[in-house]
């Protein structure tokens, strides 16, 4: 009598959940570090660096000194496979999608929509052409460029997916948003002030120039209340156009940089299974809230919008966690000052650039 085996659980996927747990576990740790922080410094010397520091930071951290533990202790390739990136990545990049109110931009934000466009090219085109001059691979000065010209962190994930670029080259050029981004918290409306800028040009130019929507936020707090509406009208604009550029780098590389002779019918093929489908789902959710907000009433659209928001900023805590995890210095050692240069010389163009359209067009 033929005697039956029960197939015994795959020891990789005890371990990849293992992996879940721990990131699981970094995120927990950074969305409370995130809150208690500012909390526990209010009031001191580092209130305003308490308070400026966001949840990437800590995400990251905690992610880079999980893979140094993990590393020595020879577990980190093992649980490997629950550090999601991808996934998490693309999640939080969908729900990024649901904070857009594409109604919003049409209504109020005509000058938003001509500064971002013009902005958005001018330095991206300074940073790819810089890139290229350095001798920077491709992949990487696209995710440098996306990242210093349209909306930081979120720029350079989207474009990640879609020149899939290494996730050294991710980590790096989040890192280098967030070493220029916390600076100009300060910076910028200090500047305003001193320069006697009316609010809504302040607005315009932080909103413009600084990379992450939450220094935004906290620039634009520190200058005023007006200031904090435009340059967050600025900066909505912007990373509604992310799609865009999305699809603008698909079509580039699918079609410039990696074409090998194939038909007319193979590269439409090629182009449809690189292109990063959750900006699909981007849009999609941007058009969603948009007439989801037309609907309901303004308390259930905050409050619904609120959970939304908040589900985002958990997939993105795991995305970044699980970059920490995942990092390894050698291409980062290969890669030397250059991106820093090319990032730091765009950010000059960008400064310069938005308070130039700035004056232009909300003076």
């Amino acid at each position: 009598m033929a005697t039956v085996t029960t197939p015994r659980r795959s020891p990789a996927l005890a371990w990849a959940g293992l992996g879940v747990l721990v990131v699981l576990a970094l995120a927990a740790l950074a969305r409370y570090l995130s809150a208690a922080v500012p909390e526990l410094t209010k009031g001191t010397a580092l209130a305003g660096i308490g308070a400026s520091v966001e949840f990437p930071v800590y995400a990251i951290l905690l992610g880079l000194l999980g893979n140094v533990l993990l590393a020595g202790t020879g577990l980190r390739d093992r649980l490997a496979g629950g550090f999601r990136t991808e996934f998490f990545i693309k999640t939080g990049l969908v729900l990024l999608g649901a904070s857009i109110n594409l109604a919003v931009i049409v209504r109020a934000a005509g000058p938003a929509i001509v500064q971002s466009l013009l902005l958005i090219t001018i330095v991206f085109g300074f940073s790819w052409w810089l890139g290229g001059r350095l001798g920077l691979e491709d992949k990487l000065r696209a995710l440098l460029s996306s990242a210093v010209a349209i909306c930081g962190v979120s720029a350079a994930i989207a474009a990640a997916g879609a020149v899939q670029a290494k996730k050294e080259q991710l980590a790096y050029s989040a890192s280098l948003v967030i070493v220029f981004a916390l600076p100009s918290i300060f910076v910028l409306p200090w500047a305003a002030a001193a320069l006697g800028l009316p609010d809504e040009v302040a607005g315009a130019w932080i909103g413009g120039n600084i990379d992450t929507t939450a220094a935004v936020t906290a620039a634009g707090t520190l200058t005023g209340e007006k200031a904090l509406e435009i340059a967050t009208i600025v900066k909505v604009t912007q990373n509604a156009l992310l799609g865009v550029v999305a699809v603008a780098l698909t079509a580039y590389f699918a079609l410039k940089v990696e074409r090998t002779g194939a038909t007319e019918r193979s590269v439409a093929r090629g182009l449809w299974q690189r292109f990063p489908k959750f900006v699909l789902g981007f849009l999609a959710a941007s058009v969603l809230t948009t007439v989801y907000i037309g609907l309901v009433p303004a308390a259930e659209s905050k409050a619904a919008l609120g959970v939304a928001n908040d589900l985002r900023t958990w997939f993105l805590i795991l995305a970044f966690v699980s970059i920490g995890l995942e990092f390894r210095a050698g291409a980062l050692r290969a890669a030397g000052w250059r991106p820093v240069g090319v990032f730091g010389a765009a950010t000059v163009v960008n400064i310069v650039a938005a308070l130039g359209l700035a004056l232009l067009l909300f003076g």
